[in-house]
């Protein structure tokens, strides 16, 4: 048996920063003899802006894990390991200090309790860290109405957009009376900055076979499906395997262990359609339909899929599960708010240091997470908002920073919690053309089926459109409001009602800019590349011609040693004169 355990972070975010050949390398290591210890995989602990992340452990020694790991790092990072000697790599460690030891110990982790901790692909690990113990709990010490109610007493909430009761909505299903019910995990994250589910999904899918499991029990189902989107191969790849597992232990199947509960689990990929990310659409899209959402009521519990009463979560409210059922939903409800009880993950991006996944209790305030866990600004630009909710949320400017992360306080500022997305934006971003991002996404992801939510989003897009290209009109302003609430209170589904958030979030706090694109012609930001002109400075030019070699359409003329001149004409302001002058000499207007 080896002494030392080396773990690679083999998630999304890690394979795409070359943990693979990471890996291959340290297996070769290992079979030449130039390196002695035992390889797993093991799947994403958050920090993605350090990736390629590779942990070395001993029985002896302290944990340690390395940050942005190359092939040719290995060998010296194994030797400094052994020795004990100092390396610039190691971001986190566990008896010495490390820069990132303080962001781990900031957060409480339960949904992502073994995400980083396990090799996602072993039920063996799952198990070794308390898998399915929860559920022989609950199958076998607790009757369905008390499960029910312990979910109810820990205050969870569902995390995947307007909060409601878990516990009650749990209720709503199992006082239903047929003879044939389904549980769904709804895993069709489609938020731009939002990659939660697909973590948890590819670094522990047991917790959410057995979250679902004990919810199955719990409200007396007997099949259930995870919606989630093709565009997750590893997540699905994992759930697969977790699945057979579950199945071979008997963790899923006819009378699970040896009870008269039985549990039939499949995977439905989804299209990447965002708006199957709403009850009634998704389950149409399960049942073969074009996935658009229905009337409520009446609400899947009542009828769900296929007519039968259905419970349907997204993946973090079924990770939180198997924990309150084991630990107690007084323990859980110890972290977090009077009204928002538990942790809530977020995925931190744009310009943050420290992007990636972090789970904090309710109630931390936003400058915590943004500067003592996020690290703060990665620019040297000033904080100047963030984007919760994704293209359903709003944009929360600096002055707002102490707010609170729970449901009231985010929902008071016009944003919503929603499923987790956190983008930060500098003093560098354009609101206006944020809100136009944002729209864009929902007006494409709109299904149509809504007069306002149709045409009323496509009206607001070739309003904020016009707005960038400097040829918006003060009425304009009116004209997205009033079409903001049309929208809001027409649209039959989440996405149609919160469509015009970003929009309403950002003429509520950054009313100014708009004013200024619309009057004086000007992106303050200098983002809009129809309001952007670039000159260059006579009295700084030196003609040394590195703005001309680095101009894509040839638009800058001017001899060695002289002035240079921008052709207006031709300029496509793609800023490379400007990235490339090392004298301040081309001016951006």
């Amino acid at each position: 048996m080896h002494e030392i355990k080396i773990k690679v972070g083999m998630a999304s975010c890690g394979l795409a920063a070359g943990a693979g050949d990471v890996y291959n390398e340290l297996q070769k290591l290992i079979e030449a003899g130039k390196i002695d210890a035992t390889l797993d995989k093991t799947a994403c602990i958050g920090m993605c802006s350090y990736e390629p992340l590779v942990e070395i452990s001993s029985k002896q020694g302290e944990t340690v894990t390395y940050g942005h790991v190359e092939i040719n790092d290995i060998e010296r990072i194994y030797n400094n390991y052994l020795n004990g000697e100092k390396d610039d790599s190691v971001i986190l460690a566990s008896e010495s200090s490390a820069p990132q030891n303080n962001n781990l110990e900031k957060q409480v982790r339960i949904v992502l309790r073994n995400c980083g901790k396990i090799n996602p692909e072993s039920m063996d690990d799952y198990i070794s860290n308390n898998g399915y113990k929860a559920l022989e709990k609950a199958l076998k010490e607790m009757d369905r109405e008390a499960i029910i109610q312990e979910i109810t007493d820990s205050g969870l909430r569902g995390r995947g957009g307007a909060g409601f009761s878990t516990g009650m909505k749990w209720k709503f299903a199992y006082v239903e009376k047929s003879a044939k019910k389904y549980v769904i995990c709804n895993a069709d994250e489609g938020d731009p900055g939002a990659f939660m589910d697909r973590s948890v999904l590819e670094g522990d899918p047991h917790s959410i076979i057995e979250g679902m499991a004990i919810c199955a029990y719990a409200v007396g189902a007997d099949e259930g499906y995870i919606y989630c989107r093709a565009e997750y191969p590893l997540a699905i790849k994992h759930l697969k395997i977790a699945i057979a597992d579950a199945e071979k232990a008997g963790y899923l199947g006819n009378r699970i262990m040896g009870t008269d509960f039985s549990f039939e689990l499949h995977i439905k990929e989804g299209a990447g359609a965002f708006v199957c990310g709403e009850e009634t659409a998704l389950m149409a899209s399960i049942e073969g339909k074009r996935g658009m959402p229905n009337i409520r009521p009446p609400f899947p519990a009542k009828s769900g899929l296929w007519g039968y009463p259905t419970n349907i979560n997204n993946v973090e409210t079924y990770a939180n599960v198997a924990w309150i059922i084991l630990k107690g939903a007084k323990e859980y409800a110890k972290y977090g708010t009077e009204k928002s009880k538990g942790t809530k993950v977020f995925a931190l991006a744009g310009k943050i240091r420290n992007s990636g996944l972090i789970e904090v209790p309710m109630g931390m305030p936003l400058r915590e997470v943004i500067y003592e866990i996020g690290g703060g600004m990665k620019t040297s630009k000033p904080f100047k908002g963030v984007q919760l909710g994704g293209p359903s949320g709003g944009c929360v400017p600096a002055a707002l920073l102490d707010t609170l992360v729970d449901y009231d306080s985010i929902t008071q500022t016009g944003a919503i919690m929603g499923s987790g997305g956190m983008v930060v934006m500098d003093e560098g971003t354009c609101m206006v053309d944020v809100a136009k991002f944002f729209l864009t996404f929902t007006q494409n992801e709109s299904c149509g089926k809504c007069t306002f939510c149709r045409i009323g989003t496509k009206r607001m897009l070739e309003i904020l459109t016009r707005i960038t290209e400097g040829k918006g009109e003060m009425k304009d302003i009116q004209e997205l409001k009033d079409l903001s609430e049309k929208i809001k209170k027409t649209s039959l589904c989440g996405l149609g009602q919160t469509a015009p958030n970003p929009v309403l979030t950002t003429l509520k706090y950054f009313e100014d800019e708009y004013i200024a694109h619309i009057r004086d012609k000007k992106c303050p930001s200098g983002v809009c590349k129809s309001l952007i002109k670039y000159e260059i400075d006579p009295t700084k030019c030196v003609g040394c011609t590195a703005c001309a070699r680095k101009c894509p359409v040839d638009a800058i003329a001017g001899k060695v040693k002289e002035v240079h001149i921008i052709d207006q004409e031709k300029c496509i302001k793609c800023g490379a004169c400007f990235d490339a002058c090392r004298f301040d000499a081309v001016l951006k207007n």
